[in-house]
């Protein structure tokens, strides 16, 4: 397949203002593993302090795309642009810009909750009055300060989640990416984890999250059902529920639509 060519850098959007430049920006994005298509021609904005839901089935492709924004893998063909910067050419000044936490995040379950913190406050080079207003912020909104002394491994699931977040906050990212954070996790720690993603947007932080669970597509400002590596909608989630009773209704349609088209073109003469 086409690689991806050079691309010159576009200015960020700090130096733009007044032109309600969206934060993200991903423009015919495609990922190819051999000839085997993950992501498909896939296009999306986000304005600075929104929450963006990427939402469909394992294998849909939404960890492939989050991987892709997250400068973890490169696209095949078509540009991410974050702020402005090309996660391509610019990928030093965008890894300051981003917090990124994976299906599975790398806590170290031998080293106490608090001891988590500190090493990631010493990665990112938190120091003096900062050092200590984050640790105590994030691990008092997260309810994990009763535990800071416990093992990172002797947690639920649902702490340990929790206190990815925290990690992944200390450096007050602009873009959070977060895949599927809440797989697994009871629903009263899911709500609690909410509750703190609700807090950074309304500070202005930018939050792109994967789900399993359409409850929490409903949450989302702006929501994209993916299948077979193409987005099948792309709209705040009462216009992807549209007339259908329930959001999962009117995804199992879509998504059957789909299925049934793309039979139909593989095996018509």
């Amino acid at each position: 397949m086409p690689g991806s060519a050079e691309r010159p850098r576009v200015p960020p959007a700090t130096d733009r203002a007044g032109t309600g430049e969206p934060l993200v920006r991903v423009e015919g994005v495609s990922l190819f593993f051999g000839e085997m298509p993950a992501v498909k021609n896939v296009s999306l904005t986000v304005d600075r302090g929104k929450i963006f839901g990427l939402i469909g089935s394992d294998g849909a492709g939404k960890s492939s795309l989050l991987r892709m924004i997250a400068t973890m893998i490169r696209p095949t063909e078509g540009r991410i642009l974050l702020n402005g910067y090309d996660v391509l050419s610019d990928r030093r000044k965008i890894k300051r810009l981003i917090g990124y936490m994976p299906q599975r995040f790398g806590l170290y379950e031998d080293l106490a909750v608090g001891e988590n913190m500190d090493f990631f406050l010493d990665i990112f080079a938190v120091r003096g009055p900062e050092r200590k207003e984050r640790r105590d912020r994030f691990l008092g909104f997260s309810n994990l300060d009763p535990f800071e002394d416990r093992l990172a491994g002797n947690l639920s699931g649902g702490m340990k989640q929790k206190l990815g977040l925290a990690c992944v906050l200390v450096h007050h990212p602009e873009i959070l990416l977060l895949d599927e954070p809440t797989n697994g996790v009871d629903p009263v720690s899911r709500q609690e984890f909410w509750d703190i993603l609700f807090q950074m947007r309304d500070e202005g932080m930018t939050i792109l999250v994967s789900t399993a669970y359409l409850d929490e597509g409903e949450k989302c400002d702006l929501l994209a059902l993916m299948h077979r590596g193409v987005f099948l909608a792309l709209g705040p989630p009462a216009e992807i529920q549209g007339t259908f009773s329930t959001l999962e209704d009117a995804m199992i349609d879509r998504i059957g639509k789909a299925d049934r088209e793309l039979a139909h073109d593989q095996f018509k003469i």
